[in-house]
């Protein structure tokens, strides 16, 4: 096999599989430093949920999954790309000086110094501008600023020849990144759930919208009509258009049923109880239409709350907030 050399005065001749092994290596390299901080400021986002946004049920739903995706794929794909490198550079030393491996890393120690320092700028200006320093941003600036200085010192130890003196330690380096990596996507499962955990609550999100949309057409009929309705499909309304939903799971009918001329109850069949965030309120958006459950201690809670299992909820309709049709003022 040809030997390349150089000359001296001049830099080593750039093969086309060198400049394909570097634009591939940095091309998965930076696809697994961006998708791995994204999935950790999933699991921050998840853990300390912002109070000004609708919290998502399912955070799979808010890309974590193509995060995790990228970060399995992309990972051992820079790992064996650069294992291949560090291989040829081994055989012929002359690999070590073409250009595209200093632009490589010279641009990745711009970036890296680049971004340790805009993210103190960030740190050090909501500081000083007396905004509160809350424990989900201050978790976001550490992830940032650790995994840069990684990428720092390691490339900055590359470009000076440390791991080429050292070829036994880079190895050792690989499996630390691999462990880190397959440590922080399973410990993900335990965070926010399985994948199968979180279609499971998805089932019963989409449960609670159904009942939520039963229960105001049940109030829609009482206004129409001055009573409610004795089954579930006197609701359906061809003209309207409304169609009777049924378990999105197992496909069965929900359970209605009248307690009085006002009270009715809605149930069904949950795979879990409901999530809650943290601090221990609801993550749930919706809302209940008609009233408010009042627990033991006099505070309003969430009447949307359900344990695993058969779970039924009791309504009553305020024929003052709901007035039939007939005796809605008009103007």
């Amino acid at each position: 096999m040809e030997t390349l050399t150089t000359q001296p005065g001049k830099s080593a001749r750039v093969a086309p599989k060198d400049f394909f092994l570097w634009v591939g290596a940095m091309g998965a390299f930076y696809t697994s430093i961006i998708a791995f901080i994204n999935l950790v400021f999933q699991y921050i986002n998840y853990l300390y949920p912002d109070p000004l946004r609708g919290y998502q049920i399912d955070p799979y739903q808010s890309g974590i999954s193509a995060y995790m995706a990228m970060v399995i794929v992309a990972v051992p794909v820079f790992l064996v790309l650069m294992r291949v490198i560090r291989h040829t550079i081994s055989i012929d030393s002359t690999r070590q000086e073409i250009w595209v491996r200093r632009w490589a890393l010279v641009f990745t120690l711009f970036v890296s110094g680049a971004t340790i320092a805009g993210t103190l700028i960030v740190l050090l200006s909501t500081f000083l501008n007396g905004e509160e320093l809350t424990a989900r941003f201050l978790l976001k600036i550490a992830t940032v600023i650790i995994v840069a200085i990684i990428v720092f010192a390691h490339f900055l130890a590359d470009m000076k020849g440390y791991w080429t003196h050292f070829p036994r330690r880079i190895f050792y380096v690989g499996v630390a990144v691999a462990v880190i990596v397959a440590g922080t996507v399973i410990s993900g499962f335990f965070i926010v759930g399985t994948p199968r955990q979180a279609r499971l609550a998805r089932y019963d999100t989409q449960r609670v919208n159904d009942l939520q949309n039963i229960q105001w057409q049940v109030v829609n009929y009482w206004q129409q009509k001055k009573r409610l309705p004795e089954k579930l499909s006197d609701l359906s309304d061809p003209i309207s258009g409304f169609m009777l939903p049924t378990d999105p799971q197992t496909k069965e009918a929900y359970e209605y049923k009248g307690s009085s001329s006002l009270s009715f109850q809605l149930c069904a069949v949950f795979n879990g109880q409901s999530r809650t965030t943290m601090d221990g309120s609801s993550n749930m958006i919706s809302r209940p239409y008609p009233v408010a459950v009042i627990d033991v201690k006099g505070e309003k809670i969430d009447n949307w709350h359900h344990k695993k299992g058969h779970a039924c909820f009791e309504r009553t309709i305020d024929p003052e907030r709901y007035p039939p049709i007939d005796k809605i003022p008009t103007k």
